[in-house]
């Protein structure tokens, strides 16, 4: 062997040992854009995952549904193995089991401590289904409070009378109904292709879902009508989970919870400065609606809750009591 031979092979040797051979490599799948809270949940996550692993495990987050699924598919596509993991709202499993409708119930939890609690109440039984479904809940972070974007304020339900509102799960499609409005179901990845084609004419989502889709080019109005702050889960396929080792289990799982902290952290500043940036792209924010509104809202959600918790039974009531005497 030659000196220079010698010297490449201990070049190689080195930059093998400084570079994993086999990282192990997942894709996240989102149908949100990055720039979301929960877009940024997940970047945070994967970038945290790679630092803590040193390069042995590495995510790669494809946002604004760029792999094809939606949220409603990300449950059988993770728990089948098609994909390793995703970042999927709640609101669009509650087909799958209803315990996912417990964050997005009408006006339930107003504040964000509200919010947190529920979440920590109910964690258990969201793991339970995950890990039924060959899954693992790895962390849970909220969006902002739905609002209602149109080309108009709506501040009574004679303003939503007749009105096409895009809807996202059953609780908010019998809600809005009962509040007078005409309520269309529709995944998020479909809004802007509905709302350029009018085929609805408002859309209950949260302030930041709107902003990180410049909802201003198709939209003149935002009403905070404060309707739920839903929650959004990073879930994992068990088999790639059972594929790492401990200490790639034990990094993860702190990734995690730290990617868990950081997406409850934006929530506290988020809808503020989405108002802001609505507002500076000409945009007219309600922030109050009237009490008397208020209250016709609460009243219409009130049949649909009142059927989840004895639709859901025990399980449901249970968490409820404990969420009540706080």
């Amino acid at each position: 062997m030659t000196i220079r031979t010698l010297l490449g092979t201990v070049a190689g040797l080195s930059l093998a040992a400084a570079t994993p051979a086999f990282a192990t490599t997942w894709d996240l799948s989102s149908e949100y854009p990055a720039g979301s809270l929960q877009g940024q949940t997940a970047d945070f996550f994967a970038k945290a995952v790679a630092e803590k692993t040193d390069g042995e495990v590495e995510v790669t987050v494809h946002h604004g549904a760029a792999l094809g699924y939606k949220s409603v598919d990300h449950f059988d596509a993770v728990g089948d193995g098609a994909l390793q993991a995703a970042s999927s709202a709640f609101v669009f499993w509650t087909g799958i089991d209803p315990i996912f409708q417990l964050s997005s119930l009408p006006f339930l939890a107003p504040t964000s401590k509200d919010v947190h609690d529920l979440y920590e109440l109910a964690k258990p039984e969201y793991e339970k289904v995950l890990e039924d479904n060959n899954q693992m809940l790895l962390l849970a972070t909220p969006w902002p409070s739905s609002g209602l974007w149109g080309n108009k304020p709506f501040t009574s339900t004679a303003d939503l009378e007749g009105v096409k509102v895009r809807t996202y799960d059953v609780a908010s499609t019998e809600t809005i109904k009962n509040a007078g409005a005409f309520p269309i179901q529709i995944s998020w990845a479909d809004v802007p292709a509905q709302l350029s084609t009018n085929a609805i004419d408002a859309v209950l989502t949260s302030p930041n879902g709107g902003v990180g889709v410049q909802m201003w080019e198709l939209q003149s109005n935002f009403t905070n009508v404060n309707y739920a702050s839903s929650l959004q889960a990073i879930h994992l396929n068990l088999d790639a989970w059972d594929d790492l080792s401990e200490e790639e289990q034990a990094a993860v799982k702190e990734a995690a919870t730290e990617a868990e902290d950081f997406g409850w952290g934006l929530l506290a500043d988020a809808t503020a400065k989405d108002f802001d940036t609505m507002r500076e792209n000409g945009m007219t924010v309600t922030e109050e609606i009237p009490a008397d509104f208020a209250q016709d809202l609460t009243a219409a959600a009130q049949p649909f809750i009142d059927k989840w918790l004895e639709d859901t039974g025990e399980r449901a009531q249970s968490i409820m009591t404990a969420y009540q005497n706080r």
